[in-house]
């Protein structure tokens, strides 16, 4: 690894950290990088997965606030997203090497649409707070029910077998299903991705080690951690259309370097 790519690993995990603590679908960034640099799809991936772990623990723990008084809540989803990564990174590992590499560039595609319409879901759940009820009673929490639970475990799957954008989808999830309040359904999601990443890496961990390049896992540790703690500070400072533009930028770079 030439001094340069290391350079450019280590930004472009600091770089998703940032993001994937405020809004998720930095993880984008980082694959898409891995795989400019030609890294293999596979090997991109899972060492993805490993190396924004810290990230996504660090972008909880910087919610913590918001989170306080809601361990009820998150236990009862937690078994779900553990399940649901476990069952996405299990898929990744038993199918055909040769599917993941095929469907690359279907699922930042759609990665990229999600990040496209988040303002959109956004601007929904806004609404959805205006229509509710005082804050000053707490925010709304809806019953974690059948549809919740099944929401939760299929973006802990998607999250498991890949991982991009699925903070943005999560947010979806809990936003249309949970809470119309957008920082409890922040923190609520940055605790869940981090069970789903840490479950997947463990399976890739133990039964994936010879796809792991831990040199690109380390550097995209320090910078995701980095990243994770400064989240708020960093991304929530830049202009929305700046950060969405340079997401989509970089996703449709990897498309075509996959494609051609």
């Amino acid at each position: 690894m030439e001094v340069w790519e290391g350079g450019a690993i280590f930004a472009a995990g600091t770089v998703a950290g940032a993001i994937n603590a405020a809004v998720g679908s930095g993880t984008i960034i980082t694959f898409s990088t891995l795989v400019g640099l030609g890294y293999p799809p596979l090997v991109a991936n899972i060492s993805n997965s490993l190396g924004l772990i810290s990230g996504s623990v660090a972008g909880a723990w910087g919610y913590r606030k918001e989170l306080r008084g809601w361990g009820p809540l998150l236990r009862r989803l937690a078994p779900w997203s553990l399940a649901g990564g476990v069952l996405g990174a299990v898929l990744l590992l038993v199918l055909p090497p040769g599917a993941f590499t095929a469907v690359v560039p279907v699922l930042i595609g759609l990665a990229v649409v999600l990040v496209l319409v988040q303002p959109r879901l956004a601007a929904r759940l806004q609404a959805r707070v205006a229509d509710g009820a005082d804050p000053a009673e707490g925010p709304v929490v809806a019953p974690v029910g059948a549809a919740l639970i099944i929401g939760a475990t299929a973006s802990a799957a998607y999250g498991g077998y890949f991982g991009a954008a699925q903070g943005v989808l999560l947010l979806g999830v809990l936003g249309w299903l949970l809470t119309p309040d957008l920082q409890l359904a922040n923190g609520v999601k940055n605790f869940l991705v981090a069970l789903t990443n840490g479950i997947a890496a463990v399976v890739f961990a133990v039964a994936a080690a010879d796809e792991v390049d831990w040199v690109v896992v380390l550097l995209l540790a320090i910078g995701a951690t980095l990243g994770g703690f400064a989240g708020a500070a960093i991304a929530r400072r830049l202009p929305p259309i700046v950060l969405r533009v340079f997401i989509v930028v970089v996703g449709v770079a990897a498309i075509v370097r996959l494609l051609v």
